[in-house]
């Protein structure tokens, strides 16, 4: 045995030399080549990501907060964008204070808008969770075949224009030669006018958004119910739980967080309703007795419309915004509530 043999030590590395440390697996390798070739390189990683985020942070700007802003600044005026020195320009403009919000909740159809929104949103939002809850489930079964195929065709309603969906069923809800009232016929019920009657409106508009987007809530179930462990279901199995008691007792409970984010998601939507009532109606101040008028058709109505007040349409828009801050916080006090639940 040599003596070069004795002397080396594993721990040392080397005969009668220091021992060496590891490397750290945390600290990057320094590439020498590439810091030769590219001495800028290294200057410019910090600087890249404010580089791609720029045209995001441009846009948003842009399109974004600056829309935001001025709308707040011209509801206080009373705006008229041919007056004064036109565009966007405030001068010449009168700036009333609060006039504008003060009329506003004076105005009957401010709240008539506000109960035909939610009407909608209540006669689309239970029936479309209650229908996609439904799909998902069929669409977990492992038995099913074309299940790639099958999650495909939930998603074609969503992509397809909201101008066509409301036309098709414009017409399938027609008063004389609609085929729903066709069918109704044939059971000796009477012709019911989807349009003029409030009821039959809200449902007919709560059908065609439940019909657009029942499948893509169906695909954020599905993705629910496969992150459910499959040993929850074997164990109710072996205690003898029949299909029904699984999906009450396994699936429900573990949909329970999905279900809050869509119903606050579709709440929030709701009250974005207006190509699907505007198609119906065929105008913006929301048919002969306000059957229609929804929140953003009002807005529109009075910005856009005949009215062509922007000052009072901004207003609008707050008071929109601020519905939507109260729905927010109330998902925010519901999740953290659900939360505070599991943790015990």
């Amino acid at each position: 045995m040599s003596s070069a043999t004795v002397n080396d030590s594993p721990l040392t590395g080397k005969a009668g030399g220091r021992r060496k440390t590891s490397p750290s697996p945390w600290r990057p390798k320094k590439n020498k080549k590439e810091r030769d070739d590219f001495p800028g390189l290294r200057s410019l990683n910090g600087k890249w990501g404010y580089i791609f985020v720029a045209p995001f942070i441009l846009m948003f700007l842009v399109f974004g907060m600056f829309p935001v802003l001025y709308s707040t600044v011209i509801a206080f005026y009373k705006f008229d964008p041919l007056a004064g020195a036109g565009g966007l320009s405030l001068e010449g403009q009168t700036f009333v204070g609060f006039e504008n919000f003060v009329y506003l909740l004076q105005d009957e159809r401010l709240y008539t808008a506000i109960g035909n929104t939610f009407d909608i949103w209540f006669w689309s939002t239970f029936p479309q969770m209650v229908i996609s809850i439904a799909l998902a489930a069929v669409l977990r079964n492992r038995f099913l075949k074309a299940k790639t195929f099958w999650r495909t065709i939930l998603l074609v309603p969503n992509i397809t224009s909201v101008l066509a969906v409301a036309i098709v069923f414009g017409q399938l809800f027609g008063r004389e030669f609609g085929m729903i009232n066709y069918v109704l016929g044939l059971f000796g019920v009477d012709n019911i006018d989807f349009i003029e009657d409030p009821l039959a409106s809200h449902i007919a508009i709560a059908t065609m958004i439940t019909w657009r987007w029942a499948g893509y809530n169906a695909l954020i179930f599905l993705a629910a119910m496969l992150a459910i462990p499959d040993e929850l279901y074997e164990s109710a199995s072996l205690d003898g739980a029949s299909a029904w008691q699984q999906f009450r007792y396994v699936t429900l409970p573990g949909l329970r967080n999905t279900i809050t984010f869509t119903l606050i998601v579709g709440t929030i939507g709701g009250l974005q309703v207006f190509a699907e009532p505007l198609t119906l109606v065929g105008t913006t101040d929301g048919g002969s007795t306000k059957q229609l008028l929804t929140l953003t058709m009002f807005l529109y109505d009075m910005a856009f419309g005949s009215a062509s007040q922007w000052g009072y349409g901004a207003a609008v828009g707050i008071i929109i915004t601020i519905i939507v801050l109260f729905v927010s916080l109330i998902n925010f006090l519901v999740t953290r509530k659900l939360a505070s639940g599991e943790a015990k």
